[in-house]
């Protein structure tokens, strides 16, 4: 059965959607069997991230619909996928949502399900099907405070289960306090760290190519240690 995990954020920009495909990639390759379900309606990215657009005819938002079965939506690849509507609904419940993410649990060992940033319609259907959350912060004083709204929501909807991603991580900016500090980042957001991606300049070409960046890339080997802690292998947080 799978591990059903919310990676949320609390404002745009923070690389939620990215870090979803890569830590999802990096279980992949670990033998795990991996979804991702892309919850940002209209705005959908995943699909491009994970370079199966052509690929997609189907999304959850039919499956709630009737209009086809959970199998016939889902995208199967290395990363299997489950793409977003391109609108709403009012058929788009969090219990018709739930409902659906259950249907599927038994078949993968993870699912990912990538929220919509900030806290509205989309975050509260996201977080219905989850059992656990992700919250994905740059290390500026605006995203990091925003985070905080985050996780009072996810603590109300009752996910107490949160880990927090420090994404974009530089050392120079942080030793000039330009950005905040690893502690600092922790400090204001009272959440337990799961994990630290450093900056990496071809992790935008790789995102917009839908291309994966290569295995020795700062945000690869960042990846590869998040999913070993997920697994619940002890591996250093920063890589070296």
């Amino acid at each position: 059965m799978a591990e059903i995990i919310l990676v949320s954020s609390g404002k745009g920009g923070s690389g939620k959607s990215s870090f979803t495909a890569g830590v999802s990639r990096a279980l992949a390759f670990n033998g795990y069997k991996v979804l991702a379900i892309d919850c940002d309606v209209g705005l959908r990215s995943l699909d491009l991230l994970l370079g199966v657009s052509d690929r997609v005819v189907f999304d959850w938002g039919d499956v709630i619909l009737g209009r086809c079965t959970a199998d016939k939506a889902i995208v199967s690849g290395e990363v299997s996928l489950l793409a977003a509507p391109p609108k709403y609904n009012d058929a788009f419940s969090p219990e018709a949502f739930a409902k659906l993410v259950k249907s599927v649990k038994s078949e993968f060992d993870y699912i990912f399900i990538d929220s919509p940033a900030g806290i509205d319609r989309g975050f509260q259907i996201a977080a219905a099907g989850a059992e656990k959350a992700i919250v994905v912060t740059t290390p500026d004083s605006v995203c990091v405070r925003s985070c905080g709204r985050a996780f009072d929501e996810l603590y109300a909807s009752g996910l107490t289960d949160v880990r927090l991603i420090i994404n974009m991580f530089e050392v120079k900016p942080v030793c000039k306090r330009k950005l905040l500090n690893i502690d600092q980042c922790i400090d204001e957001t009272g959440v337990q760290l799961l994990g630290v991606v450093p900056r990496d300049p071809n992790l935008g070409y790789c995102s917009v190519t839908g291309t994966v960046p290569s295995e020795f890339s700062p945000s690869t080997l960042a990846f590869s240690r998040i999913a070993k802690r997920l697994t619940g292998k002890r591996v250093p947080l920063v890589c070296e």
